[in-house]
């Protein structure tokens, strides 16, 4: 099979241009682009994110699948300190165009869907698809919303204090003892 071509970020594939073959696309936001992505999801910072995606038809949609590895620092929910991860995933999805005969009805809303079966295919709004846009929205399935730091406990709070309405008057008493 070819090498992927690199793609400019942001980017989308005309669903024509694959109808016509496959696509294999490398993905590779700049910093600035990483920065704003950071902003978006947030993270403390995005320090690498690279993705392969590969198109191919489906219907007279398509299906795009991928790897995306990325290295994100995020905030300790514990410690409130920064810290990195690694993120390494693999994603699937199928897509398909707005007017299409195999756009999933939504006659039965959620609670038909079969939570054990596959995705049902994301219906495009126009005649492209958002490739970059999926990447991202996979990167923010794969972070952990309560992220925390290896090794890093939850601190216990103090021993609890007498809350006596006399335990204040006790400590009057001794000084006045004293005295």
């Amino acid at each position: 099979m070819a090498e992927p071509v690199t793609a400019p970020w942001p980017c989308e594939i005309p669903l024509a241009q694959v109808d016509r073959g496959a696509v294999k696309l490398r993905l590779e936001p700049t910093a600035e682009q990483r920065k704003a992505i950071a902003k978006q999801l947030g993270l403390v910072s995005l320090e690498a994110l690279s993705a392969e995606v590969f198109l191919t038809s489906w219907l007279d949609g398509a299906e795009v699948s991928g790897v995306l590895r990325a290295r994100v620092v995020q905030v300790c929910s514990a410690t409130a300190d920064d810290f990195e991860t690694p993120i390494d995933a693999r994603f699937d999805l199928r897509v398909l165009p707005a007017n299409s005969q195999n756009a999933p009805q939504e006659e039965f809303g959620d609670l038909g869907a079969d939570p054990d079966g596959d995705d049902p295919p994301d219906v495009l709004e126009g005649e492209t698809i958002d490739v970059s846009g999926y990447v991202v929205e996979h990167l923010a399935l794969e972070l952990d919303p309560f992220p925390r730091k290896p090794g890093a406990v939850f601190v216990q709070p103090p021993e609890p204090v007498e809350l006596s309405p006399f335990s204040a008057l006790k400590s009057l008493k001794t000084k006045d003892d004293e005295g």
